[in-house]
């Protein structure tokens, strides 16, 4: 059963605040208007990268301190072959959902985690992203589908997203409302995020420059370095 069937909410206009915000935070991510239809919106890939490094990072502190995560119904039994990325871009081609409601999502995950002590991995941080990005197209968009549509876009069944979205309401008390201070910030993080990656991609790319040097004889290098 659809946890929101017959009732009218209101998210406190939070779409027509916007100006309360950065407006260069939401061009940069893709939230403005004016970003429709051109491409897939700059936040998705944030939030992925984001995530992906706090599950990288969560599994190696537990592996480290031999500790086994509690299973719950936000557990599967591994861990999808779908990246986090493709999930989420998967997820945005076929909701029809508006970008900010991914940063909604990365708050309501926020806040469940913090709630119910519950780590974040690879095992479970699909079912928390179909769920929460389902409750914030629910909250957030005029148009939305219902929950067996939903399922069908996150590759689980109906009777699963319904308990699992029940789950997930109670974990956070429905505390579904999210203020124009706490969107904005969460905005900030996810440029943070940016620029954090960006800084572990140059040493990369530093180190690989200096294997080219130190293999002058390689043609494969030589060719490279020709270009």
């Amino acid at each position: 059963m659809d946890a929101f069937s017959g009732q009218g909410l209101d998210m406190g206009t939070l779409a027509l605040e916007t100006e309360d915000v950065s407006s260069d935070i939401y061009l940069s991510l893709g939230l403005k208007e004016l970003d429709k239809g051109v491409g897939a919106p700059r936040v998705l890939s944030l939030l992925s990268s984001l995530l992906e490094r706090s599950v990288q990072r969560n599994e190696t502190l537990l592996e480290a301190k031999h500790i086994k995560d509690d299973v719950t119904v936000f557990h599967g039994l591994r861990a999808p072959t779908l990246s986090v990325r493709k999930y989420i871009d998967r997820i945005f081609k076929y909701s029809g959902c508006s970008p900010s409601c991914f940063v909604v999502a990365h708050i309501y995950v926020d806040r469940f985690l913090q709630s119910t002590e519950m780590t974040l991995t690879s095992l479970n941080v699909h079912r928390l992203l179909i769920t929460s990005i389902m409750l914030a197209a629910k909250f957030m968009d005029d148009a939305f589908f219902n929950n067996a549509y939903y399922a069908k876009v996150g590759g689980v069944s109906t009777c699963e997203i319904n308990r699992l979205e029940m789950s997930f309401l109670f974990g956070i008390d429905f505390r579904l409302q999210v203020s124009v201070d706490t969107f904005g910030s969460y905005c900030w993080q996810l440029e943070k995020e940016a620029s954090e990656a960006l800084q572990i991609e140059r040493p990369m790319q530093a180190c690989r420059i200096k294997e080219s040097w130190s293999n002058k004889d390689d043609p494969t290098c030589a060719s490279t370095i020709a270009r």
